[in-house]
């Protein structure tokens, strides 16, 4: 039955962040091309970066000229939250969760960037306040509404490749800088910038151009590195066509682990338990590896000599003990190694617009008889959560064991009471008569379940708060 749509004619809409990947964002809530959709209004915009948002703040005063323009989403939000139906938010990934959840306990509709948030606890809390407000929501892994992902799904569905018991994947990223030591330089804080703003909930500090307005993904306290920024995209169509949920195990490794900067490469395992079986193939327990930073996983022995795996930014090989299917990021391109092309049937449904405009849709029509959107937040929340243990596999890949994991409680269940774990400071490599020296300086070390605990669920600063967990 199709979807009866709500009476409201125009949905009224907030942007936060919009000098950067929430451009593309806003732009594909309104526009096609030069032509504006009628059914959708921006009544505010926020962006903490006046000069790095200045084009598209010009271009949407031109669009909407009642729009309102701040430079702190708090400002926009005590003003004009009430008015409107539907947030979307592209900002830093330490500000997803406090934007959104105060959006979704206030009764509005989330559009909201990748990688949904950057710890566990966050991404449960989005998902369980999405299904109380009863809203529409949508994560920006735009790969989602693709047909790759479709294709994937029905295939390994169909029992095309059998039984998948290994995945492996990787990216082509990062391609800003990692491994950083902390910047000793203080800059001025351009005249342009609400650097307090921006810092959001995140720990004060010294303001640095190294940290904005791009580079915020290489920094643990603003982004989730490689794998935040690219596994949404790559391991959607793992995560969807396997049924994946929890991980009960995993473990990480990287070049050297610094204490404010993500490594310049990792490597991740994730064990999942077996699943429900589907009417064509059973769900068996099955690992997943993940490695970005220039790492690519061994190639399949059927793989076309000279053909690179990657594409789109990364790729995805799944080895079924029928045949091994490979994609590439988004689930682009799908194949399999035999050469053989499925014929499977198409159960899962197809997007005819965009990511962002399939969100419009769903935001239009009653919660009774929605049709999802194809990233909503009951599935991208359980998606993010799984991306965002493997940040915290790698902070502590000191332990020098594999991490069990209770999903359900959130918390890993084999930390020794009394382990600690640290990280590097400085590296002090230096050359001295043609000699190599190192005196690294390291943190103390510091309790490993604290620690761990901590990174599941962050410590906000003073004036930031998320609600509390619904039951």
């Amino acid at each position: 039955m199709k979807a009866k749509k709500n009476t409201k004619k125009v949905l009224k809409l907030l942007g936060v962040g919009i000098g950067g990947r929430g451009h593309a964002d806003i732009n594909g809530v309104c526009k096609d091309g030069d032509k504006l959709y009628d059914d959708v209004e921006f009544i505010g915009l926020a962006d903490t970066d006046w000069k790095y948002a200045k084009p598209v703040l010009d271009e949407y005063q031109k669009y909407y000229p009642k729009c309102k323009m701040y430079n702190d989403y708090k400002k926009m939000y005590a003003e004009l939250l009430d008015q409107a139906d539907a947030v979307v938010c592209g900002t830093a990934d330490h500000t997803h969760a406090i934007i959104c959840a105060e959006a979704l306990v206030a009764g509005k509709h989330v559009y909201c960037e990748k990688p949904l948030t950057r710890t566990v606890y966050e991404s449960r809390l989005l998902t369980k306040l999405a299904e109380k407000a009863g809203v529409a929501t949508q994560m920006g892994n735009q790969g989602a509404s693709g047909e790759g992902v479709n294709l994937v799904c029905e295939w390994i569905w169909n029992g095309e490749i059998g039984e998948v018991t290994h995945v492996d994947a990787f990216t082509d990223r990062p391609i800003w800088p990692q491994g950083l030591e902390h910047p000793e330089k203080v800059e001025p804080i351009p005249d342009t910038l609400n650097w307090d703003a921006w810092i959001g909930p995140a720990p004060m500090r010294d303001y640095n151009s190294v940290y904005h307005p791009w580079n915020f993904r290489g920094w643990w306290d603003f982004g989730t590195g490689a794998l935040g920024d690219m596994a949404c995209h790559v391991l959607h169509p793992a995560f969807k066509a396997l049924d994946l949920r929890y991980p009960i195990k995993i473990q990480g490794t990287s070049t050297p682990l610094m204490e404010e900067s993500c490594p310049s490469a990792e490597l991740i395992k994730y064990t999942f338990p077996a699943r429900d079986n589907r009417p064509k193939v059973a769900m068996p327990e099955v690992e997943l590896t993940w490695c970005d930073g220039g790492l690519h996983p061994y190639r399949p022995e059927l793989a076309e000599i000279g053909k690179d795996l990657n594409n789109g930014g990364g790729g995805v090989i799944f080895y079924g003990t029928k045949d091994t299917l490979v994609c590439g990021s988004y689930g682009k391109d799908p194949y399999l190694l035999s050469g053989r092309v499925p014929n499977a049937p198409k159960v899962c449904r197809r997007v005819t617009t965009n990511h962002q405009r399939d969100w419009v849709r769903a935001c239009m029509e009653y919660p009774e008889n929605r049709t999802k959107t194809a990233s909503d937040f009951s599935e991208a929340g359980p998606f993010n959560e799984m991306i965002a243990m493997g940040v915290v596999a790698i902070r502590l890949q000191g332990l020098n064991q594999v991490l069990e994991w209770d999903g359900e409680n959130m918390k890993f269940t084999n930390i020794p009471e009394k382990a600690t774990v640290r990280a590097m400071i400085k590296d002090g490599f230096s050359i001295h008569d043609g000699h190599p020296t190192f005196e690294k300086k390291w943190t103390e070390p510091i309790n490993a379940r604290e620690f761990a605990a901590e990174l599941i669920k962050p410590k906000y600063r003073e004036g930031y708060v998320l609600p509390d967990m619904p039951d």
